[in-house]
């Protein structure tokens, strides 16, 4: 019976690796196209401040990819566990439209837009709340 929630939910699973390495793709590509335009020696003040700021996306960019990275990594650990499709919050299951939409979704949509609603007021919640945001 264990393997029964990895059957039920293969076609996430291709979708959850292929996202990852889509993922991981991006990564490489950035800091590549980061690498080969960077100047050794900035010429002026304008070209510095243009590599810092390319820099600063670069690292915005890539922080976003690395928590992306972790949720899909999670997600296919939920298959793994049978966790997987169940609300976090409320242990109720997860609508496949939602799924669809974002695979790795932690939360069933009333869930998620009660975490957003906290977040917009101002209050503190963990890490695993604030992902699907």
């Amino acid at each position: 019976m264990k393997n029964a929630p990895k059957a039920k939910f293969a076609a996430y699973r291709k979708l959850l690796e292929k996202k990852a390495d889509e993922v991981r793709r991006s990564m490489s590509a950035q800091k590549a196209a980061q690498v080969v335009s960077r100047l050794d020696v900035p010429s002026d003040e304008g070209d510095l401040s243009q590599q810092h700021h390319e820099e600063w996306i670069f690292l915005n960019r890539n922080t976003l990819d690395m928590k992306l990275l972790r949720e899909v990594g999670d997600a296919l650990h939920r298959i793994d566990t049978g966790s997987y499709g169940v609300c976090m919050e409320c242990d109720e299951p997860i609508s496949a439209k939602r799924l669809d939409a974002v695979p790795w979704a932690r939360y069933c949509i009333t869930c998620q837009e009660e975490i957003a609603a906290r977040i917009a007021h101002g209050e503190r919640v963990d890490e695993y709340q604030e992902a699907d945001r």
